[in-house]
């Protein structure tokens, strides 16, 4: 009897087992894990749906061979009989089919199921679904008949309105709303490089916006990427504003501010160019609010406060009071 069994349980082949292998596009075919390629050298058979996918070349190109075919759920199962490993190289929708399939093969408790492997061989890196953002912003640039026919200068107005929303969400607190907003300032950025690239005589993309940022940050952080040392933040600041004014080679310290910004954030931001370069300028005096408004936001700038974020918070103190009197 317990020989007959025996024989029976020897008999019983091995279900095998089902790797399905993920790829990102946002990673350069060809890069896949170390994992990845020893399971796909490993496998008894390799299955893709799609012929065009990226990969194949690469998998060829490395000897593996690769069945272009789209078998059910059935058809994996009974492949991986004997122990079989059966890799299948998912498409960039996945495989919704495939998966359902063998989740209600599994379900009905009818077969032996062979072992269920995801295996992702490339992942993306931070930052990747900015690769994202950029091919959908080609494709709008192309195909919509709004976004096709912007200018730099018909965008501006949308670039400041984007700036204020995203400071509204931060002085609200609202996470959410912040990260809705830093991505709405993000297109602004995304859609003026897409614009900028078809210039006729002076073309660059967001790479070359990307590339020079990084340059700039590099440069202006020494300590950092340099053998200089800054412990505090006033040091970095030191830092910051000298390797500023050798790139720049400006001959005033107002050069570089903006005029057309708010008036209390232009005048604070006069009067921290005068303290930061140590020189001693009277204010001006002259009759009317307006000369009452720069004493104002020089001594406030001079306090560390921001006179434009003082005076929204208090303003927004005062819409409430407004909507308190409207509804009581």
């Amino acid at each position: 009897m317990n020989a007959t069994s025996s024989d029976a349980t020897a008999q019983v082949p091995e279900p095998g087992r089902i790797v399905l292998l993920t790829t990102s596009h946002r990673v350069a075919p060809g890069l896949l894990s170390w994992p990845a390629w020893q399971t796909l050298r490993a496998a008894d058979q390799v299955v893709c749906a799609d012929g065009a996918h990226p990969q194949l070349p690469y998998l060829r190109e490395a000897g593996i061979s690769v069945d272009e075919a789209s078998p059910d759920a059935q058809d994996l199962v009974d492949a991986c009989a004997g122990g079989r490993t059966v890799v299948v190289v998912a498409t960039g929708e996945g495989e919704p089919r495939l998966t359902d399939g063998l989740a209600r093969l599994a379900g009905s408790g009818r077969i032996q199921m062979p072992d269920l492997e995801l295996l992702p061989a490339s992942y993306d890196l931070p930052g990747a679904r900015l690769l994202d953002l950029v091919q959908v912003m080609d494709r709008i640039r192309v195909e919509c008949p709004w976004s096709s026919q912007q200018t730099h200068k018909g965008l501006a107005k949308y670039g400041i309105e984007e700036a204020y929303e995203l400071v509204e969400a931060i002085e609200e607190g609202d996470r959410d709303e912040l990260r809705e907003e830093l991505g709405d300032v993000l297109l602004q950025v995304v859609f003026h490089a897409r614009i900028a690239e078809e210039d006729a005589e002076a073309p660059f993309s967001i790479d070359d916006v990307a590339g020079g940022i990084v340059a700039k940050l590099i440069h202006r952080h020494p300590h950092v990427f340099g053998d200089e040392t800054a412990t505090t933040p006033e040091e970095v600041k030191e830092h910051w504003l000298r390797t500023k004014a050798e790139e720049k080679r400006r001959t005033s310290v107002t050069e570089g501010i903006p005029l057309g910004q708010p008036g209390l954030a232009l005048a604070a931001k006069l009067a921290s160019r005068v303290r930061t370069a140590g020189l001693e300028v009277e204010l001006p005096r002259g009759e009317g609010v307006g000369y009452e408004l720069l004493a104002i936001a020089a001594h406030a700038e001079a306090g560390g406060v921001d006179p434009e974020a003082a005076l929204r918070a208090a303003a927004r103190t005062y819409r409430d009071a407004i909507r308190a009197t409207e509804t009581g």
